[in-house]
């Protein structure tokens, strides 16, 4: 399928702190790519830099061949690029179904006067983009809260949300940024089948920080593993399972040490 998203030599620094040195891997369209780390290796800065909220003080980004690099996030949004957030960044006072609408806003062509009347060019935008999301609705199982007010659900359920406007940007690669942190075993089981069909049935490519290790190892195709800002290790869940590396930064195993039982 080829490569769809080449990070290279990536530098951040914050004054006299280094979040990120010479980080650099490649994503395979199609796949699910997991970061992994302890905390504070670097992996939210990382995906901040890939999603443009943070601009890297050297290094390249190119998507599907193209340098975003010195894009704003919402011009990455036009090219493709969605995330969500280790927090909730929804908008807790509107139903499901409005926030979602949001979600399509980079997809909405007409203009002051097109939108400002509900006829013409205007409906038949309207409801291209209410079908989209109640397609969304529909792939996500959440028919039944979709007239709900976010900051009443559940937590699992606002994840799930998140997801889902995510989703309404139609992007070809998302960002997902710890999106079973705070769930319980049933509600990541959910979550873990719909980003799987999200993988499989949508064709989205997904690169995902999670410290789930037993979700890691068990959706993702290939894993990047970074400590204190740099990559240590890169491969497929046997082989960073097998890493010496891995286990020094996980369990403080020494380097020379055999491998785990």
């Amino acid at each position: 399928m080829g490569v769809q998203l080449e990070v290279r030599g990536l530098e951040l620094r914050f004054g006299g702190v280094t979040a990120l040195r010479n980080v650099g891997f490649d994503v395979e369209a199609g796949s699910i790519h997991a970061i992994i780390g302890p905390n504070g290796a670097g992996k939210t800065s990382l995906l901040n830099c890939i999603s443009g909220v943070y601009r890297p003080q050297s290094g390249t980004l190119r998507f599907e061949g193209r340098d975003i690099a010195a894009l704003p996030p919402y011009e990455r949004t036009k090219l493709g690029l969605a995330r969500t957030f280790q927090n909730i960044a929804l908008f807790k006072g509107m139903t499901v179904l409005d926030n979602l609408l949001i979600g399509r806003h980079v997809h909405q062509h007409g203009g002051v006067l097109s939108g400002g009347w509900y006829f013409g060019r205007g409906e038949r935008e309207e409801i291209a983009q209410r079908e989209r999301v109640e397609d969304i609705i529909d792939f996500l199982e959440i028919q039944s809260i979709r007239r709900r007010i976010v900051g009443t659900l559940s937590y699992g359920l606002q994840k799930r949300v998140e997801l889902a406007r995510a989703l309404a940007l139609e992007p070809r690669l998302l960002l997902l940024d710890e999106p079973m942190a705070g769930m319980n075993s049933e509600e990541k089981e959910d979550l873990a089948r719909f980003i799987l069909d999200v993988n499989s049935e949508r064709g989205t490519t997904l690169v995902m920080i999670e410290h789930d290790m037993g979700v890691v190892m068990d959706i993702s195709h290939r894993i990047c593993v970074l400590n204190f800002g740099e990559k240590i290790a890169d491969g497929t869940p046997a082989q960073i399972q097998a890493d010496l590396h891995v286990q020094a930064a996980y369990l403080g195993r020494d380097d020379g040490a055999g491998a785990a039982p």
